[in-house]
């Protein structure tokens, strides 16, 4: 079987909303303004443009402050520095070194990751986290100028490993990835809540805590 994991909110902590409110607290000041400007910030074409490698930490920081009237020094702030910041999910991190184990002992599985995630935080990211090389592969959309839901980076992950469909169990939090990837014939498994994901993954995989 081939696990494939999305990054954000499965194996590394991802909150948008308590990022705008820690660096626009007059814009968020309530989880409702919060969860908007997060929305306004992080699902626009600026910020997927961001992620897909065809905007800069300069660009997509200068549209982000134009675009929705906030200090362009409060959006670097954010922006800039962000790989350096983002952290594992302790929990999902364990559950990952458990499957690593299992491979490595002789299970028939292989790791993978599909993240979308822009070029620095991308490398920043597999500096600082040896979780990386557990991993059998992985993509991240900024090296490839392509982004999750268009299937071009899922068929591009499959082709890459030779990876069945119909063995491929896919993990994000995303309902749209979710779905794309059912559609081109992988298991997929959403993951609303990250702490919930062991007990889920472990019985999709019909494998004992």
């Amino acid at each position: 079987m081939n696990v494939v994991f999305d990054l954000g909110a499965v194996l590394i902590g991802w909150e948008p909303a308590r990022l705008v409110q820690a660096h626009f607290p007059q814009q968020a000041a309530d989880d409702a303004a919060a969860a908007a400007l997060a929305r306004a910030f992080f699902h626009h074409e600026d910020w997927l443009a961001f992620d897909c490698g065809i905007r800069s930490v300069d660009e997509v920081v200068s549209r982000n402050a134009a675009r929705l009237g906030l200090s362009t020094e409060a959006v670097h702030g954010l922006v800039a520095p962000l790989g350096e910041r983002l952290e594992p999910i302790a929990e999902n991190i364990a559950l990952l070194r458990g499957l690593r184990e299992r491979r490595d002992a002789g299970e028939p599985l292989r790791l993978f990751y599909l993240s979308n995630m822009p070029q620095p935080y991308a490398r920043a990211l597999e500096r600082r986290f040896e979780f990386f090389r557990w991993f059998d592969g992985g993509i991240f959309s900024g090296d490839v100028k392509r982004v999750k839901p268009h299937e071009e980076i899922f068929n591009l992950l499959a082709f890459r490993h030779s990876l069945v469909p119909a063995n491929t169990l896919f993990i994000d939090d995303s309902v749209p990835n979710v779905e794309m990837a059912r559609a081109l014939g992988w298991q997929a498994l959403h993951c609303a809540n990250p702490l919930a994901l062991g007990p889920q993954l472990l019985r999709q995989l019909g494998m004992a805590a």
